[in-house]
C-alpha cells in the first residue's frame, strides 16, 4: 500500500498531471492520460519539483519512442526468451542500507549477436517499471550492479551500455543512487573512460569499479545472492512471476480508473489541480515569479525550487543535487519525504555524515566555548559517552576473531565493518578490526582501525590493497611508555623490504619532520605482480595519555595529508571512477578510537567550515561514534577538537582574535 502524500505533494501531483496530459494531447503521444501513480513516480524522482519532473517525463517519453519501448508483450518472442536468460534482474528480497532496490546486469549472460538493443532494453524497462511500482523504491531509488565476473570482450556491447546509461542518467523516473561495476577486466578500462562521459557529473562520483569482496561495503551481505558473496539463492523465475502479476494488476487498475487518479480525484476537472494551487496561494503569502515561495505556517513550499522549512527539499538541481543550508553538513539527497537514514546504517543517503547537533558559525563556537568553559565541555562529552553503542559486535566477538582484536573492550561494529575477500572459502578470513567512517560529503571517507598486531598485519595490507587505499595516517608511535602500541608493519629503513602474506612491502623514501614522518611505500601483490604506491604519514608528537599543547603541528599535518591524497588521486586519472576525494584514508592509533577519532573529527569540521562556514563538533562526534564505537576516547580529546578548530580559524583569518582567558575556570549553566 502506498504511503499517503502530503497536501502539498497532492497539489503538485495534480499540477504535473494537468501539464503533461495537455502536452500529450498537443503532441499526439496518445489519448490515454498519464495516471496518478505514474505522476507520483516522476515527482519522487525529482523530489517533487514539478518543472524538473515534467522535463524528465518528456525526455522519458522521447526515449521510449526512439528505442521502441512503448508497446511490447513479455509473453511474446523475442522478449520472452530475453527475460528468461536472467541477464538482468531485480533482487528479491534485497535492498541496500538506505532501502534502495538492487538491479543486476550479468555481463557474461549477454551475447550481442543473440539479442538486439531494443529487446534488451525492453527487458530492462519491463522489470524496472515493476520495481518502481514499489513506493519504497520510488523514494529510495535503485543501485545498479554491472557484474563483469567471468565475462569476455565478446560479451561487451558498447552501444548498448551507452543506451542504458543514457536512459538511466536522466530519462527514467528513478533515482539512480550508485553504479557498481564488479570485477572489471583490464580490457574494460579503455571503453570505461568513454562511458563515464555519458554519466552526469554528480552520478559520476557514485560510479565504483570494485572487486567482489568490496561489494559488501556498499550492499549488506543479507541482500546479495550467493554468486555475489551473499546468502540468498537467486530466484529469477519468481521475480518474473511477480512482474507478470504486477503488470496484470496495473492494467486492471487503469481500466477501472481511466485517469489513474485516486477515487477522490477521479471526477474532478482537468484544471482542479491548478485551482487548488491558486487557492493555496491566495490563503498564503506569495513572493513573486517562477520558483516563488508559498509561506504556509511553518512550511515553505517552493514550486520549481529547492527549499522546504518542513525539513528538507522539494526539488532543484540535478538528480541527487546538493542543497546548502546552515543546518546540513552537506548538500543532501534527503528531503522531508525521505527521512535521514540512521547513523547506525553506516551509509547515509547522501555523500556525507550529517551532524546531529546544532550547526554554529565559528564566532558562535568561540562564544559557546568561552561560556561553557572546560567543565562545560567535559559535561557535554559525558552526555555523549553515556549513549549506548548503536549496533552489534557479533563478528568481532566470535571465537575465531577475538584474538585478532588488540583490546578486548574495543570492538568493531557489524554494520560498518570492512569486509575482506574470503580466502579458500574460509568465511572467517573476511574479518579485520576496522570500520568505514563517512567524511564531509563523502561516504566511506575513512577506514578507522586498530594498530595492526603482528598476526593481523597480512590482513592489514590486504585491506589496503582491496580498498585501493593511497594514504595511511598513523597517530601513535610503535612503543609508548615502554608498552607496544602497534606492530612495525613497514620497514623504517630506506630500501628495506618485508613480505606479509602475498604482499611485498618496500620502503622507497623517508621524510622526517619534528612532528611527523612521511614514508613512501611500494606495495606489490605477488600473486598478480601489480605494484602500487602508498604514502604513510605518522604523527609522532602526540603525547601519550594527553593531547598536544598546541594544535598547530596537527593542523599542518592534516593539511599535508589532504594535499597528498589529492595529488595521488589526480595521478590516477581516469582509472579512478569513485568520489573525487579518492578511496578511503586508513587512520589508526593503537585502539583506533581516541586519536583516530580526533583526526577524523577535525578533518570533517574543517572541511565543513571552509565549505559552508559552520561547524558541528558534537554532531560530528556522535555520528562518527555511530560508525566506529567509542570514538573520541577522553574528554581532553573532545576539548582539543574545539580549541584546535578555533586555532585553525585564527590561522586562516576566519577570526581576528579570541579571548579564552577564563576557559579553565568558566562554569557553564547549560551545556545542551
Amino acid at each position: 500500500m502506498s504511503e499517503p502524500l502530503t497536501p502539498e505533494q497532492e497539489l503538485i501531483t495534480k499540477e504535473f498531471l494537468e501539464r503533461v496530459n495537455i502536452q500529450r494531447y498537443k503532441r499526439k503521444f496518445g489519448s490515454t492520460p498519464v495516471s496518478w501513480p505514474t505522476a507520483v513516480r516522476f515527482l519522487y524522482a525529482r523530489k517533487f519539483d514539478v518543472n524538473r519532473a515534467v522535463a524528465l517525463f518528456e525526455q522519458h517519453e522521447a526515449t521510449r519512442q526512439r528505442e521502441g519501448l512503448n508497446k511490447f508483450d513479455p509473453r511474446e518472442e523475442p522478449l520472452k526468451s530475453e527475460l528468461l536468460t536472467g541477464k538482468f534482474t531485480v533482487l528479491q528480497p534485497g535492498r541496500d542500507s538506505n532501502d534502495a532496490a538492487i538491479a543486476v546486469f550479468t555481463a557474461h549472460k549477454h551475447v550481442p549477436a543473440n539479442s538486439s538493443h531494443q529487446t534488451t532494453l525492453q527487458g530492462v524497462v519491463y522489470q524496472l517499471d515493476v520495481a518502481l511500482q514499489d513506493h519504497l523504491t520510488q523514494k529510495s531509488g535503485i543501485v545498479f550492479i554491472y557484474d563483469m565476473s567471468n565475462s569476455k570482450y565478446s560479451n561487451f556491447d558498447y552501444d548498448l551500455s551507452q543506451k542504458i546509461l543514457t536512459m538511466l542518467k536522466g530519462g527514467y523516473p528513478a533515482k539512480l543512487k550508485k553504479v557498481l561495476i564488479v570485477t572489471a577486466p583490464l580490457w574494460f578500462k579503455a571503453p570505461f573512460k568513454i562511458l563515464r562521459l555519458f554519466v552526469r557529473e554528480k552520478l559520476r562520483e557514485r560510479v565504483y569499479t570494485i572487486s567482489a569482496a568490496q561489494l559488501q561495503a556498499h550492499i549488506p551481505r543479507d541482500s546479495l545472492p550467493l554468486h555475489l558473496g551473499g546468502v540468498h539463492a537467486l530466484d529469477h523465475d519468481a521475480w518474473l512471476e511477480r512482474c507478470a502479476s504486477s503488470s496484470m494488476n496495473h492494467d486492471l487498475l487503469l481500466r477501472a480508473s481511466p485517469t489513474g487518479l485516486p477515487p477522490s480525484y477521479d471526477n474532478k476537472s482537468p484544471t482542479s489541480g491548478r485551482n487548488h494551487i491558486e487557492i493555496l496561494h491566495q490563503k498564503s503569502k506569495l513572493v513573486g515569479g517562477d520558483g516563488a515561495e508559498v509561506n504556509k505556517g511553518a512550511v515553505v513550499v517552493q514550486f520549481g525550487g529547492t527549499r522546504s522549512k518542513s525539513g528538507g527539499t522539494l526539488g532543484g538541481g540535478e538528480e541527487g543535487a546538493d542543497v546548502d543550508t546552515a543546518d546540513q553538513w552537506s548538500h543532501s539527497d534527503e528531503t522531508n519525504l525521505n527521512p535521514p537514514s540512521s547513523a547506525s546504517s553506516g551509509f547515509s543517503d547522501d555523500d556525507s555524515l550529517p551532524g546531529d547537533g546544532a550547526a554554529v558559525t565559528i564566532g558562535q563556537l568561540v562564544e559557546m566555548v568561552r561560556l561553557r568553559g572546560r567543565s562545560g565541555l567535559v559535561q557535554e562529552y559525558a552526555e555523549i559517552r553515556a549513549r549506548l553503542p548503536e549496533g552489534s559486535f557479533n563478528v568481532a566477538k566470535s571465537r575465531c576473531n577475538l584474538p585478532k582484536n588488540r583490546y578486548t573492550d574495543v570492538l568493531c561494529y557489524d554494520h560498518s565493518r570492512v569486509v575482506l575477500s574470503e580466502i579458500d572459502c574460509d568465511k572467517d578470513s573476511d574479518y579485520i578490526h576496522a570500520n568505514f567512517v563517512d567524511g564531509y560529503k563523502q561516504k566511506n571517507a575513512f577506514i578507522n582501525t586498530q594498530g595492526p598486531l603482528a598476526k593481523t598485519t597480512p590482513e592489514f595490507w590486504r585491506m589496503i590493497w582491496e580498498q585501493h587505499t593511497l594514504v595511511i595516517v598513523m597517530t601513535t608511535r610503535v612503543m609508548e611508555r615502554g608498552r607496544p602500541k602497534c606492530h612495525q608493519y613497514w620497514e623504517s629503513e630506506k630500501g628495506a623490504e618485508v613480505t606479509y602474506g602475498h604482499f611485498l612491502v618496500k620502503t622507497l623514501d623517508i621524510e622526517t619532520d619534528p612532528n611527523y614522518t612521511v614514508t613512501t611505500i611500494s606495495l606489490t601483490n605477488k600473486k598478480t605482480e601489480e605494484t602500487r604506491e602508498v604514502s604513510h604519514w605518522q604523527f609522532t608528537s602526540w603525547p601519550d595519555y594527553g593531547v598536544p599543547s598546541s594544535a598547530k603541528a596537527m593542523l599542518e599535518f592534516l593539511e599535508r595529508v589532504r594535499r597528498q591524497q589529492a595529488a595521488m588521486v589526480n595521478n590516477l586519472g581516469d582509472t579512478w571512477a569513485g568520489h573525487p576525494r579518492g578511496p578511503p584514508i586508513v587512520v589508526h592509533c593503537s585502539a583506533g578510537i581516541g586519536r583516530t577519532g580526533t583526526f577524523c573529527t577535525l578533518d570533517i569540521c574543517i572541511s565543513r567550515l571552509e565549505d559552508v562556514g559552520t561547524v558541528d563538533i558534537r554532531g560530528t562526534v556522535e555520528r562518527i561514534r555511530a560508525q566506529r564505537a567509542y570514538s573520541i576516547q577522553m574528554p581532553d580529546q573532545y576539548i582539543f577538537c574545539h580549541l584546535a578548530l578555533i586555532e585553525y580559524a585564527l590561522s586562516k583569518g576566519h577570526l581576528q582574535s579570541v579571548d579564552l582567558t577564563d576557559f579553565d575556570h568558566a562554569v557553564a549553566e547549560d551545556s545542551d
